[in-house]
């Protein structure tokens, strides 16, 4: 069974109840490597310092040089260019519609090339789109470099949030998506103070302060883009910063034990193949993410664009406006820290991430509602601020909630490569449309933009219940596989010749534990066998009893973790078992092409003697 040893497996949690075994198979084949002598939470600090920052520095720019069109709006661009109304919009709406045409393409290239290597050289092209939109001269110019902006910046927010599962377990995700992504609000902050603090350079070579808001935001982009280049590591194996022990740790916790994902490969070992973009244009659940995603993102282009418009509205100067932005992104990167941290330690006990967006969206839904009412009782300016002040800081949290979420629940390295460009592609065409829903003729009330926001979030608000409905349904299901397994024979069951797999075991009672999609939990297939979901579909619900049942033997140790061993089983009907070549050499186990393989299992024994 040698060839089972390279299956990618999962640690989950902590429920499996299982006690530890009196000794270990020595003679079983595969990674039996002791991870004893690493500290991993000072690994993955050195991890987080070395790429957090570095990925927040990047996204930060990126939503700069794409949101500082509405810095400069007010600062007199559609003046000098002789902007209608439409024309500024059409030239906001633009850049979605490439950049999300883009995202696809582009998170599959990163695949293909280096992360250190694709992501600082579309950094350095959409910095030189933005130092060109500073020398525009009409309004043709100036839609036809945000069209090349939106080619450019196309693969930086789907691309990080792709290479951060090559480096992350799912538990750990939403935090680290938090801090990545609570760059976006802090860019809100700094493009206000940077905004103020440039316009005093008006007239400085000739060029209007609206002008060197965009060629000194633009260059600074080319600057940092240079150092990313020395800056970035691509995957875990082939990080300089970790010692040889650590990278060999952070691979295979990855391949095996960190994740809730049956799937969760190390980079490096995948096949690209165009089946897994069709599979994630064909799951459902993708279609339902995207919904949700525009609950959140049309909220988000509409405040990004509009809100220096919108406070500017409410009486004050185009300078106190850009201040006033200030304290709002500041408070809403707090909030998104906050909501994720909590988000992954819902996680890591087990429980499901939703609440994590459904409760930042319900502040999303009341700051509208607050808008549309100050608004409405004849523009009161301090109801409408604190409605776009609550708004704002449940846009951010509710932002990387979603994606981690979505990203949990897509099956295959590059399927969720695909999957996650085309979640966040497509439901950025939400930014497309939000770029519309503010309009001069409007002002200063501008309730049907408000209107528009309200709606769409309600739309989301009901996306993400009935996607939580359709996994709930789908666990049930599951649940109802969960018995004791009293009423089948063992023939019936058709497991292995392992005794322990036997009804009649003490210690099958303990290896029960229920199945979530999006929850951290093994999945039992008929009466004692663990695995993870691998996908959700037909595939899976063709597992029943009956099925034959292949099972590896090789434990693994973990002396200093809380885990100190688990044993991984692969689940499958007979026909994919039958193709295993028995003696299968472990490094060439990854390329067996399991086309019908469902699940992989990891039931994990925990220290103590309970």
């Amino acid at each position: 069974m040698s060839s089972l040893t390279n299956m990618p497996v999962s640690v989950d949690q902590e429920d499996a109840g299982l006690k530890e075994p009196k000794e270990h198979d020595s003679n079983s084949e595969g990674h039996d490597d002791d991870f004893s002598g690493i500290d991993e939470k000072k690994t993955l600090r050195k991890m987080d310092v070395r790429l957090i920052p570095a990925l927040a520095v990047l996204y930060l720019l990126a939503f700069l040089d794409r949101g500082n069109i509405g810095n400069a709006k007010i600062q007199g661009l559609t003046k000098d260019l002789h902007l209608s109304d439409d024309g500024y919009n059409i030239a906001s709406t633009v850049f979605f519609l490439t950049y999300c045409a883009f995202e696809v393409p582009s998170n599959l290239l990163l695949k293909r090339l280096r992360p250190s290597i694709w992501l600082p050289s579309i950094m350095i092209a959409w910095g030189t789109c933005t130092v060109c939109l500073g020398v525009v001269q009409n309004y043709h110019a100036l839609v036809v470099v945000r069209i090349f902006l939106g080619v450019t910046e196309a693969g930086l927010y789907p691309g990080v949030a792709y290479y951060l599962t090559m480096w992350y377990c799912t538990n750990e995700m939403a935090l680290r998506q938090g801090l990545f992504f609570s760059a976006a609000s802090m860019a809100g902050a700094f493009s206000g103070l940077l905004a103020y603090l440039i316009v005093k350079m008006n007239g400085v070579g000739g060029y209007e302060g609206w002008r060197w808001i965009f060629i000194l935001e633009g260059l600074l982009t080319v600057v940092v883009a240079i150092a990313a280049f020395f800056l970035l590591h691509d995957f875990p194996e082939t990080a300089s910063f970790l010692t040889p022990e650590e990278r060999a740790w952070a691979a295979h916790r990855l391949k095996y034990q960190g994740s809730s994902r049956s799937d969760r490969m190390v980079a490096e070992d995948d096949k690209f193949k165009w089946k897994y973009v069709v599979q994630a244009m064909t799951d459902w659940q993708l279609y339902l993410g995207i919904l949700m995603y525009w609950g959140i993102v049309c909220p988000l282009y509409g405040i990004s664009l509009f809100l220096p418009t919108i406070i500017s509205q409410l009486g004050y100067t185009a300078t106190i406006a850009q201040l006033l932005t200030i304290p709002i992104y500041i408070t809403a990167a707090v909030v998104t820290l906050v909501v994720c941290y909590f988000s992954d330690k819902a996680a890591k006990a087990g429980r499901s991430r939703s609440p994590y967006v459904f409760f930042p969206m319900c502040a999303i839904l009341v700051g509208f509602i607050m808008a549309i009412a100050g608004s409405a009782a004849g523009t009161v300016p301090g109801i409408v601020y604190a409605g776009v002040f609550i708004a704002t800081c449940g846009i951010y949290p509710a932002f990387p909630g979603n994606i981690t979420w979505m990203s949990n629940n897509l099956a295959g390295s590059y399927k969720r490569a695909a999957g996650m460009a085309l979640h966040i592609g497509v439901g950025n065409l939400g930014g497309a449309m939000a770029s519309n829903f503010y309009r001069k003729v409007d002002s200063p009330k501008f309730l049907l933009g408000h209107g528009l926001e309200l709606m769409f979030c309600v739309i989301g608000m009901i996306a993400l219940a009935a996607l939580r409905y359709s996994y709930g349904r789908i666990n049930e299901k599951r649940d109802a596989l969960h018995n004791d397994g009293s009423e089948h024979t063992d023939q019936q069951l058709n497991y292995v010749d392992v005794p322990w797999h036997l009804p009649s075991s003490p210690l099958n009672a303990n290896v029960r534990s229920k199945a979530y999609i999006d929850v951290p939990y093994p999945f039992i297939l008929g009466n004692g066998v663990a695995g993870v979901v691998e996908e959700i579909g037909p595939s899976v619900t063709k597992l029943k009893r009956g099925d034959r049942v292949v099972s590896d033997t090789l434990i693994y140790q973990f002396k200093e973790t809380k885990y100190r061993c688990w044993q991984k089983y692969v689940v499958g009907t007979a026909a994919t078992t039958a193709k295993i070549p028995e003696n299968t050499a472990f490094e060439d186990a990854a390329a067996i092409p399991f086309t019908l393989l469902t699940a992989v299992a990891a039931l994990h024994l925990k220290l103590g003697d309970e």
